[in-house]
């Protein structure tokens, strides 16, 4: 007579790591969601980190040293175990993913756009001369030079609809952020115009949600790999290895947008002096060898990451290392 089976109790909870704000939380439960509507489904438990860019809230984000600034305490607690899985806007995550850790999934991207946000106008071009302008991007206030050198461009910190507040009160006349983060939020009624991408090429893998897990915990990744958008994963693959081409390890005023359509790989990028004088665009495109159809997923991505750094290298023969060189300078212009 056979031993009767023991029962193994119920399966443990993958732990998701995120930060509390939020559009962060927003992120981390629509993971959760997803995980939950598959079959056999785990249960899933949410862990918020504090991270040294909620700590830090003195001084501008381009100032942060590098762009694992929301980051790095989360991935930190992947490697030791504390959570299995890290949810982050894929634009935070450096493009050299850290040892030992692996990018195991990359959502399907929302509006990648930049908005405008502002009190009394309903276009860029509708501001009046001297109005303050916030944001706490780089890129954003190079390309506000760009485009309207007559603004008085102003630091804004704060989580999302902070910062939609301090519009509201009157701290600023308009804000730029990101359009994907107030639809997710339900706040794009406060949207007065999208700002298009030939002018305001967005961030690298803005409007993407990114997935980190341990290197080699199967289990983690079998339930989060088929959350994985192979088009978004291979656009913002072609986007960050651009990024990791040109940047240098230096903060710099740069944008990027692909975009996968069957197997033609497109992507476009600008580089922006701070003071909006020099610019630098250029784009290109390939036909993919490999797409989802295949199954071969590496070999797209591979594909990928020679179009960005091809293109990667065109901007910097154009004169992007310039622009990045005025960058590094003591003597590059000072932000209010």
């Amino acid at each position: 007579m056979s031993a009767p089976s023991r029962d193994p109790g119920p399966a443990r909870a993958v732990r998701i790591g995120t930060r509390a704000s939020q559009l962060a939380m927003w992120q981390a439960n629509r993971v959760a969601q997803l995980l939950r509507l598959g079959p056999q489904a785990p249960p899933v438990e949410l862990v918020c980190i504090r991270t040294e860019g909620d700590a830090r809230t003195d001084i501008p984000l381009w100032q942060a040293g590098g762009r694992a600034f929301f980051t790095r305490e989360i991935d930190h607690a992947v490697l030791v175990g504390q959570v299995d899985l890290a949810v982050h806007s894929l634009k935070d995550l450096s493009t050299a993913i850290d040892p030992g850790l692996a990018l195991c999934a990359v959502l399907e991207r929302e509006d990648p756009r930049d908005a405008l946000l502002a009190r009394s106008a309903a276009s860029l071009q509708e501001l009046r001369p001297g109005a303050r302008v916030g944001t706490s991007s780089l890129r954003r206030r190079a390309l506000l030079a760009r485009a309207r050198g007559d603004l008085t461009v102003l630091e804004l910190r704060g989580n999302v609809p902070t910062r939609v507040e301090k519009l509201a009160r009157g701290e600023f006349d308009a804000i730029i952020l990101a359009a994907a983060g107030l639809k997710r939020l339900g706040l794009e009624r406060h949207i007065s115009a999208y700002l298009a991408p030939e002018q305001f090429t967005p961030a690298v893998s803005q409007g993407a949600i990114g997935v980190v897990s341990r290197a080699g915990d199967e289990r983690s990744a079998s339930w989060i790999e088929r959350l994985d958008h192979f088009a978004t994963r291979i656009a913002t693959h072609a986007e960050r290895a651009l990024l990791r081409k040109v940047e240098g390890g230096c903060q710099i005023p740069l944008g990027a947008l692909g975009s996968l359509e069957g197997d033609r790989l497109r992507l476009q990028a600008l580089v922006c002096s701070l003071d909006g004088t020099s610019a630098v665009a250029a784009q290109a495109e390939a036909h993919l060898r490999a797409s989802s159809a295949t199954g071969d997923g590496a070999a797209a991505q591979r594909q990928a990451a020679e179009l960005g750094e091809r293109l990667g290298d065109e901007l910097l023969a154009q004169g992007a290392r310039g622009i990045i060189e005025q960058q590094r300078s003591p003597a590059r212009v000072d932000l209010p």
